[in-house]
């Protein structure tokens, strides 16, 4: 064979073979999976300014190998949470599952203990998947009744304390008694606040990526 053609067949085995790793580097990343509602879908800020892709550039910034999914639906309850799980697991195949629901159970008055069977039920699924999960906990106003709001606070103590899993004590620490970190509804976080959500995640996720 000619030097030239040599040269030539050389370049292009080297074009696949660097395409091709390449392709098996990205695919090797493992998956964070967020299972969540409007509080984890970007309702009413900009699109790429939420609390998940900020922790996705800390994942990189810190050279953690991770992936962000985010499966979070805006208006979502546990019941659909619980509904959309398997499939979820099925496509993504998550080493981590991070789950935020609850609130619009709560905003509807709906049984707690639907909801935390539902949680529960999530949990085990995302176990049973070899996945690690991060339980996300939130709160409410009391004016919805003291004893409710407690109860709805204590669930996800619980819950993570029955399943053994890693807790958020709360997503809206620092943020939820600052109106000027809310958009005008008063319920959804504005992008001022996203960092601030991103910085309660974190203090959780982190060590548990840095324990692998």
């Amino acid at each position: 064979m000619p030097t030239c053609w040599k040269i030539l067949f050389a370049s292009v085995l080297a074009f696949f073979f660097s395409a091709a790793y390449g392709q098996t580097a990205e695919r090797s990343k493992s998956t964070i999976l967020v299972i969540g509602d409007s509080l984890s879908a970007e309702y009413g800020i900009s699109r790429n300014s939420g609390w998940v892709k900020i922790i996705q550039h800390r994942l990189g910034t810190d050279g953690l190998n991770y992936e962000m999914k985010n499966a979070s639906i805006s208006g979502d309850t546990t019941s659909g949470g619980l509904s959309r799980t398997p499939a979820a697991l099925k496509e993504h195949g998550p080493e981590v599952v991070i789950i935020e629901l609850g609130s619009n159970d709560a905003l509807r008055g709906l049984p707690l203990d639907m909801s935390r069977d539902n949680v529960s039920q999530m949990i085990a699924l995302a176990k049973d998947a070899g996945a690690r999960v991060l339980l996300v906990g939130m709160q409410i106003p009391p004016n919805y009744g003291r004893p409710y709001a407690e109860q709805f606070r204590t669930m996800f103590i619980e819950l993570a304390k029955e399943h053994g899993i890693d807790l958020v004590p709360f997503l809206l620490e620092n943020v939820a008694l600052d109106r000027t970190l809310f958009l005008d509804d008063g319920l959804h976080p504005n992008e001022k606040a996203q960092p601030i959500i991103a910085d309660n995640v974190w203090a959780v996720l982190k060590p548990m990526l840095n324990a692998d």
